[in-house]
């Protein structure tokens, strides 16, 4: 599987987007019981397959084909079950699941409104929905996030269409903030080498290129203690909060009575 630094990988994303990812997801499990789960977005399954068992049916959704039969490769044993599709324009009935989430996933629609209104449509009404995504004032540039939200901006959104809505925050300790704050420092370094913006005047396709290139040889070259267990931070050192402030790295939203 091809590394973009976008999409969560064992082995290669830093432990600390690792644990973040699976610190969010560890919240959305303590909010759920037995029934229809819908993971929109799950890369290769490897949270998603977390959710098998206790009486749950849990299937994910990647618009890529070969991620989405790598993920049924993977976990088809556990009982994961994945379809390709967008998160825009869901492939599933209505109503159909007891629980959806999106994790990290919302930010990088141009229309994030019409994936919003996709999940109230194939939530069951009496289910919950979930959607993590970062925090604008903490996020690092990212040609891939073509969305961000603030906590105001994300609870108006979702409010269109769902009756319920709480947002918190995902936050860490000091030692998974230090550890984003030099992976950000690194980032301004090299963002340093072009004063003039000209990487923002490039075709779309190309930045992104441009973007995943630095990050494989960042990953690969200068993150050998930040991968593969080295760095010891593990989902653990983050927590929810409702004090959310700039440096609050993720909005954690809740999300019931749905509207569509």
């Amino acid at each position: 599987m091809k590394l973009t630094g976008e999409r969560p990988m064992q082995g290669e994303t830093p432990d600390s987007l690792l644990a973040l990812h699976a610190a969010g997801y560890r919240e959305v499990h303590e909010r759920i019981d037995a029934g229809r789960f819908l993971d929109v977005g799950c890369g290769l399954g490897d949270e998603s397959v977390g959710f098998t068992g206790g009486g749950r049916f849990v299937v994910g959704v990647d618009y890529d084909p070969e991620t989405a039969a790598q993920a049924v490769s993977t976990h088809r044993s556990s009982g994961l079950r994945a379809l390709c599709g967008d998160g825009s324009k869901i492939g599933v009935r209505g109503d159909a699941f007891d629980y959806v989430c999106s994790s990290h996933l919302i930010e990088h629609f141009v229309e994030p409104e019409m994936h919003v209104r996709e999940v109230s449509r194939v939530l069951d009404p009496g289910g919950t929905a979930f959607f993590l995504t970062p925090n604008k004032p903490a996020d690092f540039e990212n040609p891939y996030h073509v969305y961000l939200f603030t906590p105001e901006d994300l609870r108006s959104m979702l409010g269109r269409h769902f009756g319920t809505v709480e947002v918190h925050g995902l936050d860490a300790n000091e030692l998974a903030k230090a550890d984003f704050e030099q992976r950000r420092a690194m980032a301004q370094k090299l963002l340093r080498l072009d004063p003039f913006g000209l990487r923002h005047k490039l075709p779309r396709n190309a930045f992104v290129w441009l973007h995943a290139t630095g990050r494989r040889f960042a990953y690969r070259y200068t993150n050998t203690s930040q991968v593969g267990g080295e760095s010891g931070i593990t989902e653990s050192d983050f927590f929810l909060t409702d004090a959310i402030d700039p440096t609050t790295l993720v909005l954690f939203a809740v999300c019931r009575d749905p509207l569509d």
